[in-house]
C-alpha cells in the first residue's frame, strides 16, 4: 500500500507502547479547578461569573471576547472562590476562574440532550459549535466556529480529519478513534453538513493499524467519507504536511487551509463537535495521556477542564525517583514545566514525564554544517542559515530566508548533531519579526 506523505521529517522514537493499548479511564477531580480566560488563540474570554456566585455543570463561566474567541464553560458544579492571576501550562500568568468543586457535578437545564442535526440549520450547528467553547484540540487552539465558517463555503472540497497524532507518546486521539469511532464519523458527517461540495478524509499514520482499520470498515457504505493512511513520520500531523499529503496542495504561512478548498480538525475537536451539536454537551473534559518513563502508571484518561497536573500525576501513580523532566505535551512541541500545579486547559493533551533530561545533558557545540536540518526541515528552510540571523538578532536576513516560515516543529533540533538550540532561536526571531510589525503597523 502506497502511504501519503511529504518531503522531510523525522523519525523519533515514539514511545507509544506505554500507553497505546491503556483504555480511557474517566477521572474525577477532588480539588480546585482553574479556568485561564486564556486558552487559545483569539482575545481571552470575559468573565461573567464574580466571587461567591454558585455555578452549574456546562454554565458558561466567562463568555468570548470577541469575534475570535470562546466560552470558557464550567466543568463541574461549585461555588466561585476567586477570579486571580495563575500559572497555565505554558509558562504564562493568566487571569483565572478558581471553583470549589462540590462534588456533585449538578449540570445546567438541558444539558446532555439529544438533537437530531440533519433537523437543523447550518447556523443552528455552528451557534451550536460557538455555545460549546470549542477549539482546536490538536494545536494553537483556534475558534472552532470561525475556522467552520470561511468566506467561501461553497469552495471548501475537503474536510480533513487529522488522526496522524505524530508527536511522540501522545496516545489520547488514537484510543478515540478505536474507542469511539461512531462519534467520529458523525462528527465528521455534522460538519460537512455545513459545506456542499466537500467530501472528508480521515487522515492516520500506519503505525495505528486498528483505527485505520476500524475506521474504514465504519465508512466503506459513506461515499463522501475516506481513509487515507499516512507514512508513519514527525511532523506527520502538520497542517502544511497533512493538506499536501492528502490533496497535494502546498500551504504556507499566508495562507489559511480554507484559502485551498480545506477545512481541518483533529480527532479530539471532530468528536467534541459531535457532542456539542447532537448531544448539547460543550466542551468540558480533555482526554489526556500521562506517560513517560518516569511515570509509575502511564495512562490515558478522561479528565475535567481545570483539573490540576497534579491530580493528575498522583492518579497515575506520582513519579518515579530518578525523573528529571516534566512536559505538557509531547517531546518535540511541548512545554517544560517547573510545577505540576497548572491546570489542564482546552489545548491540553499530555504530561511526559522522563528519567533523563537529553536537553540539558548534550553538551551544545558548533554547526559542523552536515546539512541534517535541511534535509528534516519539512518546510524546505536553511535553518543553519537562520540560526546564524538569529545569533545576530538579523530580523531583515531572517525574514529573508523566509524563516517565519518555521512552524517550530523542532525536526532540525531533533536531528542537529551539534545539539543547537534551533527550535528556540526560531520562536524568539518569529516573535520579534511579528513584534516589530505590529509597531510599524500601529505607526501607520
Amino acid at each position: 500500500m502506497k502511504l501519503a506523505t511529504f518531503l522531510g521529517g523525522v523519525h523519533p522514537y515514539d514511545g507509544k507502547e506505554l500507553t497505546m493499548d491503556k483504555e480511557i479511564v474517566k477521572y474525577l477531580p477532588k480539588g480546585q479547578l482553574v479556568f485561564p480566560v486564556q486558552q487559545g488563540i483569539g482575545a481571552p474570554a470575559k468573565p461573567v461569573v464574580k466571587k461567591g456566585d454558585e455555578v452549574l455543570m456546562g454554565q458558561i463561566i466567562a463568555e468570548a471576547g470577541g469575534f475570535v474567541s470562546y466560552n470558557i464553560i464550567s466543568s463541574v458544579s461549585g461555588k466561585v472562590v476567586g477570579i486571580e492571576p495563575r500559572l497555565t501550562p505554558t509558562g504564562s500568568i493568566v487571569d483565572s476562574i478558581i471553583i470549589e468543586n462540590d462534588g456533585n457535578y449538578t449540570p445546567v437545564e438541558g444539558f446532555g440532550e439529544k438533537r437530531d442535526y440533519t433537523q437543523m440549520s447550518k447556523q443552528e450547528i455552528l451557534d451550536a459549535i460557538k455555545a460549546a467553547g470549542i477549539v482546536g484540540l490538536g494545536g494553537a487552539g483556534f475558534p472552532a466556529h470561525v475556522k467552520l465558517s470561511p468566506k467561501e463555503p461553497k469552495d471548501i472540497d475537503y474536510v480533513i480529519v487529522n488522526g496522524a497524532e505524530c508527536e511522540p507518546y501522545l496516545t489520547s486521539d488514537y484510543r478515540l478513534m478505536v474507542e469511539q469511532p461512531e462519534r467520529l464519523v458523525e462528527g465528521l458527517k455534522i460538519i460537512l453538513s455545513l459545506f456542499d461540495n466537500a467530501k472528508g478524509v480521515i487522515g492516520i499514520e500506519s503505525n495505528k493499524p486498528l483505527a485505520i482499520e476500524k475506521l474504514t470498515e465504519l465508512t466503506k457504505d459513506e461515499p463522501k467519507i475516506t481513509v487515507c493512511p499516512l507514512k508513519a513520520k514527525y511532523p506527520q500531523g502538520g497542517e502544511r504536511n497533512l493538506v499536501y499529503a492528502i490533496t497535494g496542495r502546498r500551504l504556507n504561512s499566508k495562507l489559511l487551509p480554507a484559502d485551498l478548498g480545506c477545512v481541518v480538525d483533529n480527532v479530539d475537536t471532530v468528536i467534541s463537535i459531535q457532542k456539542a451539536v447532537s448531544e448539547t454537551t460543550p466542551l468540558i473534559r480533555r482526554i489526556f495521556t500521562v506517560t513517560g518513563d518516569a511515570v509509575k502508571e502511564p495512562k490515558n484518561l478522561e479528565v475535567k477542564i481545570g483539573t490540576s497536573f497534579e491530580e493528575i500525576l498522583e492518579e497515575a501513580g506520582g513519579l518515579n525517583p530518578d525523573a528529571e523532566k516534566m512536559i505538557a505535551g509531547g517531546p518535540m512541541m511541548g512545554f517544560a514545566l517547573t510545577t505540576c500545579q497548572v491546570p489542564v486547559v482546552k489545548t491540553s493533551s499530555a504530561l511526559l514525564c522522563l528519567k533523563e533530561d537529553d536537553v540539558s545533558r548534550n553538551r551544545t557545540t558548533g554547526c559542523i554544517r552536515c546539512g541534517k536540518c535541511v534535509e528534516a526541515c519539512p518546510s524546505h528552510l536553511v535553518p543553519e542559515r537562520m540560526m546564524a540571523a538569529a545569533e545576530r538578532h538579523d530580523l531583515e536576513y531572517f525574514v529573508a530566508l523566509n524563516g517565519m516560515e518555521c512552524y517550530e516543529c523542532g525536526s532540525c533540533a531533533y536531528i542537529c548533531p551539534a545539539r543547537r538550540p534551533l527550535t528556540q532561536g526560531f520562536k524568539m526571531m518569529r516573535a520579534a519579526v511579528m513584534a516589530e510589525r505590529r509597531k510599524a503597523q500601529q505607526k501607520k
